[in-house]
């Protein structure tokens, strides 16, 4: 099975650029080409569909909708939270992210909407929720994955632990 084009189990290195409203928001610029093993979810699933069956050097723009991407934004994705179940030192600010447990144990991130002195309103929906992204993608190289790699379902890459 030739590993040519991008497809389920591959590891892809591509460089990119995503473009919301106009604004680069994030690129391969800094950090180098991202990589990703296809097929395991491991990027936003409007991206990954579009780049099935690229090769190497390939390039492609990619306009994803909102539900391929961050999903809608839902205006009941806001919850009030009491002041003191926050760290009294704890400086807060509008926009900051802050990570919150919920019922069941997971780990959720929340960004600070508003709030008093009484009050801490969060807001549950991710930044790029309901936003049409633009990217610029570009296959610099194609790999097997390692076993270890696709029983995780994810890349290892050196020296970077998540």
């Amino acid at each position: 099975m030739s590993k040519d084009t991008v497809q389920d189990g591959v590891v892809v290195s591509m460089d990119y650029k995503l473009t919301v409203d106009g604004e680069v928001l994030d690129s391969s610029d800094q950090g180098g080409p991202l990589q990703f093993l296809a097929g395991y979810g491991n990027i936003i699933p409007g991206l990954e569909r579009e780049m099935m069956g690229m090769k190497i050097g390939d390039s492609k723009d990619v306009t994803v909708k909102p539900e391929d991407g961050y999903g809608e934004f839902d205006d009941d994705a806001f919850m009030d939270v009491p002041r003191g179940e926050f760290p009294a030192d704890l400086k807060l600010e509008e926009g900051m992210e802050l990570h919150v447990t919920d019922e069941d144990g997971q780990h959720q991130a929340a960004y600070v909407a508003k709030y008093d002195d009484k009050t801490v309103q969060l807001d549950f929906n991710h930044p790029l929720a309901g936003a049409e992204l633009r990217f610029s993608v570009k296959v610099v190289s194609l790999r097997d994955p390692t076993e270890e790699e696709l029983d995780h379902g994810h890349v290892h890459e050196e020296g970077h632990h998540h």
